[in-house]
């Protein structure tokens, strides 16, 4: 049971100059979503191996992320396989597995660079402006209802203004005559409560999938009978575009907290595949503290977005994965 920096050690003990690199570790037991894994979490574990790999170079920020979860995680060994597949004057494109029981339970693609403030940010109309209505030391804190082991750890202010938005009589509905729009949002302050941590690079694909799904924010007369606290939302695919720097900690920008937008579109079968769209930006203080000021906003920047496809399952299935918490045997790797 450990904090969430305490729960990202890898580890390489093989030659220094080796192109491929196996490394290792234990995914933690507290970072779960009932009994699997929590996606984001393990795949910051492959990003955390990736940025050890690219240290010695002159590409040391990630850029972009693809992964393909092929098969749930487990609370268990794993590696990760890393391996430069071009090396070039801009960037370099990396291919990294994760393993478990032998078997490659995600695969990624990354390019690594050297990341930049990008230049269209406030004051300019065209920038992207914040996307939270309430300032961190107004806002509330919200009770978590997913079935979290990591709740110790963590908590959010829901954005309640955007939550009104997906309510029947709001103006963003859609008729026979809209063009465009639809949809339901969701927005949150997140923090990382134990005074220790920072956000870091190796953070961002945990925060990008910590969202409330598509099917979970629609009104209860249009989910077609199900209960969300009944469902579990395993990841397909996650993409990440890493945007800005993350700033030090100081006045204008907290140092464990960040806001969280999301948006999803589309919801269907097979299996209640969904989409989600999620930004993760700076926050100018942890939720509860800080003093709001005018131009707060303005100093706010998106550090990253992620596109992610997920489907909706029983918790049955999930629950079901406990019998792969135990270390493999040739038995159990047969499964």
């Amino acid at each position: 049971m450990a904090p969430f920096s305490k729960a990202m050690s890898v580890s390489y003990d093989g030659p220094p100059t080796a192109d491929a690199k196996v490394f290792r570790g234990n995914i933690d037991s507290e970072w779960t979503v009932g009994n699997v894994p929590n996606g984001g979490y393990v795949l910051a574990l492959v990003l955390e191996a990736c940025i050890r790999y690219q240290a010695a170079t002159a590409h040391r920020d990630p850029i972009h992320l693809t992964a393909y979860f092929l098969q749930a995680t487990s609370i268990a060994p794993f590696e990760v396989h890393v391996r430069a597949v071009k090396r070039g004057r801009g960037y370099t494109n990396l291919t990294a597995d994760l393993i478990q029981q032998n078997k490659t339970r995600i695969t990624t693609h990354l390019i690594f660079g050297t990341l930049e403030h990008p230049r269209l940010l406030p004051p300019s109309p065209y920038a992207r402006r914040l996307p939270l209505y309430v300032h961190p030391s107004a806002a509330a804190k919200t009770r978590m209802v997913r079935p979290w082991r990591f709740r110790p750890h963590v908590k959010w202010a829901a954005d309640r203004q955007l939550q009104a938005q997906n309510r029947a009589d709001s103006a963003t509905r859609t008729s026979s005559i809209t063009i465009g729009g639809g949809g339901l949002v969701w927005g949150a302050w997140f923090e990382l409560t134990d005074a220790d941590e920072r956000i870091t690079p190796t953070a961002i694909p945990f925060l990008a999938d910590i969202f409330v799904n598509l099917p979970s924010l629609m009104p209860r007369d249009q989910r077609n009978g199900y209960v969300p606290a009944e469902i579990w939302y395993p990841t397909m695919s996650l993409s990440i575009e890493f945007k800005a720097p993350i700033p030090l900690p100081s006045a204008r920008h907290a140092a464990r907290t960040v806001g969280l937008y999301h948006t999803g579109m589309f919801w269907g079968e097979p299996q209640g595949r969904h989409d989600a769209y999620v930004e993760i930006w700076t926050a100018p203080a942890n939720i509860g503290e800080g003093t709001e000021r005018d131009g707060w906003r303005d100093e706010q920047f998106c550090l990253a977005t992620a596109t992610q496809m997920a489907l909706m399952l029983p918790m049955e299935v999930n629950a079901g994965r406990a019998k792969y918490d135990a270390p493999a045997t040739e038995a159990k790797a047969k499964l």
